[in-house]
């Protein structure tokens, strides 16, 4: 009996899902933290325990739509149909998570709490169906990890897209400082999620009729004894966990570690070197990694490639701490940001078709078909991970003494905090990771053997389409819109790597226009005696100073330049 296959435009169809979830989770998880705290005008203890009070409700409502969504009966499927039923409603809740009212710091308090939770509760009632999905419309391993790496190859590519243009917009629509500038951006975003939410529902179909015998205790009863589940759900926590410590931490780095009008310079090419850019091109990266995952995976296995690819990231985490803050350094980090991020672009379709292996393996052990119940716990590990890691960096920020008041200049305990938030402490969370999947037991042999006893088993039980009736239902016209969507797409990819390339850099200050001076990455210094000057409206001191004094300032060279008194 041969495997299932699903068509290019089902592919892709899929991949539109994640992108649009994906650029709602890089915006909480890396911007959300930022604007509690300096735009909304939370304190960082209330944002810390904001987004861990939250996680108790998610604990129970990921199950529960799991259970809901496997018990669901319609003419579209079990799961399909929350596509379109959930689509508005999460347009919705991300404009009111970024609406700022104008009221006291206590009803303000209330009110993230009431949005936030609704809108994790409409991520649980759409995300949840729409990764469970993986599990229906393919029964071969492989070609699960090919959707995976098309859903993820699509969500870094949403991520891109919502990252590299955030900042920007926010300037545009309101400005960034400003509650109106976040609002307004917001609208934006949603509204392009709502189109891509509504494509996936069109695009794609689900192909497996599983049905379920056991109870809802039954199910629940072999998740929990479930032991590769539980391996997984800890590596990928620890998977989300580095993603979020890393990502949150990005916009407090840039705006008071290398400060807001730092250039970096690659021939007679020079950008702007700022969060955005720096998370974005991490995003094309994940891109990469993603279309690495399925010729790695299929040489090494999954668990031997999530191995070696968390090894790899140890490392690279911990050199991101030495690398010093100079305008070479900068492009040092740069470049370490491209390759952690080719890597954990290989990770990330792993997990989920993984998710999808384990599901295969809680049916072909209890006969339970149970596939959004441990896909929730996917979500919840993915929202876990993420809240985790949000609140982590929260309170960290606290204890290494971070000032959130607008244009504070930090202290040398804070600028130490914020540098091991982005290397030393990732790398022990990718440890742990490790450590973790290194026990996990399903691998590809195991896998084939319970793929051969499902294939009989639904043979015999399921009304299940054979692979030329799927070839066909997927083509046509549906192939057509999507490799024109796809183009449209790769299109917007390309001009805005572009601008990043050839970004108009008259604002930037070249070496050559400096009389007397030149810079050394953050150090102005004289180039008659070495000595370093340094100009503040406040103060003016000259010394030999070393970049671990100035940069506390919160003062880039440029900034320096424009308000010195000689």
């Amino acid at each position: 009996m041969g495997y299932i296959k699903t068509s290019l435009s089902e592919k892709i169809g899929y991949g539109f899902g994640d992108m649009a979830s994906s650029m709602y989770w890089k915006i909480f998880s890396y911007y959300l933290p930022f604007f509690y705290s300096n735009i909304f005008g939370l304190r960082l203890d209330q944002v810390a325990l904001l987004l861990m009070v939250t996680r108790i409700w998610d604990t129970v409502s990921d199950p529960m739509m799991g259970i809901l969504a496997d018990r669901t009966r319609t003419k579209w499927g079990k799961y399909r149909p929350y596509l379109l039923l959930m689509a508005v409603p999460f347009a919705l809740s991300g404009v009111f998570l970024f609406t700022t009212p104008a009221a006291s710091p206590s009803v303000k308090l209330i009110w993230a709490y009431v949005t936030y939770l609704m809108m994790m509760t409409v991520y649980t009632g759409i995300n949840v169906p729409y990764g469970a999905m993986l599990g229906v419309m393919t029964d071969d391993s492989k070609s699960k990890t090919v959707l995976s790496s098309f859903r993820m190859f699509f969500a870094y590519g949403g991520g891109f897209l919502a990252l590299f243009c955030w900042e920007p917009l926010c300037k545009v629509l309101g400005g960034y400082d400003s509650p109106a500038g976040w609002q307004h951006t917001m609208m934006v975003v949603s509204a392009v999620c709502l189109i891509l939410f509504l494509l996936c529902f069109r695009l794609t179909r689900e192909r497996l009729h599983t049905v379920g015998t056991a109870s809802v205790g039954s199910d629940l009863k072999s998740l929990l004894r479930n032991a590769p589940w539980w391996i997984l759900i800890g590596a990928a926590l620890c998977s989300n966990l580095f993603n979020t410590v890393r990502g949150s931490t990005a916009a407090y780095f840039f705006n008071d570690v290398i400060g807001p009008d730092v250039y970096l310079q690659f021939g007679k090419l020079s950008f702007l070197f700022y969060a955005g850019l720096f998370l974005s091109v991490g995003e094309i990266c994940n891109m990469i990694g993603v279309a690495l995952t399925v010729p790695i995976a299929n040489a090494l296995g999954k668990r031997n490639t999530y191995l070696f690819s968390f090894a790899a990231l140890i490392a690279l985490s911990i050199a991101f701490f030495y690398v010093p803050l100079t305008r070479s350094g900068y492009g040092w980090m740069l470049a370490l940001q491209v390759v952690i991020s080719i890597f954990t672009g290989i990770i990330s379709p792993l997990v989920w078709s993984m998710y999808a292996d384990v599901s295969d393996f809680a049916e072909e052990r209890d006969g339970t078909a149970s596939t959004a119940l441990i896909f929730s716990s996917a979500s919840m590990a993915q929202k876990f991970g993420g809240a985790v890691g949000g609140a982590a960096v929260m309170w960290l920020l606290g204890l290494f003494g971070y000032n959130t008041a607008a244009g504070a200049v930090q202290t040398p305990e804070a600028v130490f905090g914020l540098k091991l938030l982005m290397s030393w402490i990732p790398a022990l969370v990718a440890l742990v990771a490790v450590l973790a999947i290194f026990f996990y037991p399903l691998t590809t042999q195991r896998m084939e053997k319970i793929q051969a006893d499902l294939a009989d088993k639904r043979g015999l039980t399921s009304d299940r389409p054979q692979t030329e009736q799927t070839v066909e239902e997927g083509g046509g016209k549906g192939n057509g819109l999507a490799r024109t969507l796809l183009l449209i797409i790769g299109a917007i990819l390309i001009l805005e790597l572009a601008f990043i390339l050839f970004k108009d850099t008259e604002k930037g200050v070249p070496d050559h226009e400096l009389p007397g001076l030149r810079v050394e990455g953050t150090v102005l210094k004289s180039t008659e005696d070495g000595t370093c000057s340094m100009f503040t409206p406040a103060a003016s001191t000259e010394g030999p100073w070393s970049d671990d004094v100035i940069k506390p300032w919160g003062k880039t060279v440029k900034a320096w330049l424009k308000e010195a008194q000689p």
